[in-house]
């Protein structure tokens, strides 16, 4: 298949807080409550996060552009692997957290703002549920 929509986590929380998203002419972006959409018609991509309290915490974090461009979709190939690893793995990991997998493919350039919120939602979701991605180091 050529194209393909990018879905990452879909997991429903109970709390909710407010937050806004600026759009642009390219990207069609939505935010209600605590879900992140991020939508691509030419390039036939969508990232939707919905993840209580994400908003919030992705306003601490370093600000786009802080991380390269090349930095960020390599950590997000080894991310997207142990994470699809684990979806595959219900046995070994908890299958409420890894219920569904990531499809990114790493041969295309979704740009930097997909690059920047998948990462950082990676490093949100080991912090809030206590995971450990890629070795041993804490911040990453």
């Amino acid at each position: 298949m050529k194209y393909f929509i990018l879905t990452l986590i879909t997991i429903i929380g109970f709390a909710s807080c407010k937050s806004g998203y600026s759009s642009s002419k390219e990207k069609q972006n939505v935010s209600v409550s605590d879900t992140l959409r991020i939508k691509n018609d030419s390039l036939e991509y969508e990232i939707m996060i919905i993840e209580p309290g994400f908003n919030s915490w992705l306003v601490t974090q370093p600000p786009q552009g802080y991380y390269g461009q090349p930095f960020l979709e390599s950590r997000n190939q080894q991310f997207v692997q142990q994470y699809n690893y684990r979806v595959h793995n219900p046995m070994q990991f908890d299958p409420s957290l890894y219920q569904q997998e990531i499809n990114y493919s790493f041969n295309i350039d979704y740009g930097y703002e997909v690059n920047y919120l998948l990462y950082n939602y990676f490093v949100y979701f080991q912090q809030k549920y206590n995971q450990q991605f890629i070795g041993g180091r804490k911040r990453y």
